[in-house]
């Protein structure tokens, strides 16, 4: 096989996402290929070392690059809170806001043996993280996608995490009969009008399924949810969502209006409103 200068490639990779990404984000996913495919983390960049490298698989990852295909799907899989995800287009890329969901939750977690349950589990993330950092809990993630669902049990695989799924129409079928002390979900929140404004390789390359809502209703999923999960909810267990930035005073005023207290809408790393926190009290009810 060739020998190449890692300066070299990190060139050639950064050259070829100019009409795709702008500098800094082309840089971040340069340096992530380096590291991810080719082993050739900052020090060896800094030296410039010489790499050996298979051309064909270059050249071919390059041209996926190009065309807008999104970078966890040209090398297969994603970081996500510790863990290794593979990813293709079945289910969601998991992103950041997703994690500090996922932490909050562990962080605020005092229940021992928590049931919990997942709405819209996409590549199994959220659950399989739970399951993994909160001892004795036991897991259940549901989605309407068999295709999801048959990459998240492989996740969970991969990551020896225990976890039961099944396929579920959140807006037509029940949740899973039984209590929860947490129920956590990540819905479908972008309305159609903001199709312009996204990332084509967001739009050609992830489920639109999981990504939109109708403008008529943007908050349809979690109004449901809420709405569902009264009936399976512990006596002060929690709920959880991630949400859309734009709508968090309107999501908190409709879990006020259906009933939970403690109502907490949270802020992301970059100052948005990226998260919701309610609990369900049947003691009030």
């Amino acid at each position: 096989m060739p020998k190449a200068k890692a300066k070299d490639l990190f060139k050639a990779i950064k050259e070829a996402l100019t009409t795709v990404y702008d500098e800094r984000e082309g840089v971040s996913i340069a340096k992530n290929y380096l590291l991810d495919r080719l082993r050739i983390d900052s020090i060896k960049l800094a030296l410039n070392s010489e790499i050996v490298y298979d051309e064909g698989l270059f050249s071919h990852d390059l041209r996926r690059l190009k065309n807008g295909i999104p970078y966890q799907h040209v090398v297969g899989f994603t970081e996500f809170y510790g863990l290794r995800f593979i990813s293709n287009k079945h289910a969601l890329i998991p992103r950041p806001e997703t994690e500090e969901l996922v932490d909050w939750i562990i962080r605020e977690n005092e229940q021992l043996s928590p049931d919990i349950l997942d709405i819209g589990t996409g590549t199994g993330c959220i659950p399989i993280c739970l399951k993994k950092e909160i001892q004795d809990s036991k897991c259940i993630g549901i989605d309407v996608s068999e295709e999801a669902l048959t990459l998240a049990k492989t996740n969970a695989k991969k990551n020896e995490a225990e976890i039961e799924f099944m396929v579920q129409n959140i807006l037509i079928d029940d949740l899973p009969n039984q209590q929860f002390d947490i129920i956590v979900s990540n819905p479908p929140y972008i309305p159609d009008a903001d199709k312009e404004m996204m990332h084509r390789n967001v739009l050609e390359h992830e489920p639109g399924l999981a990504l939109f809502v109708p403008d008529s209703d943007p908050i349809i999923f979690y109004t449901t949810i809420a709405q569902k999960a009264t009936e399976r909810l512990k006596n002060e267990g929690y709920l959880y969502f991630e949400i859309h930035e734009c709508f968090g005073n309107e999501i908190e005023s409709m879990l006020i209006s259906t009933g939970y207290t403690d109502v907490i809408v949270k802020k992301d790393m970059q100052n948005k409103d990226r998260m919701i926190r309610a609990i369900w009290k049947k003691a009030q009810q």
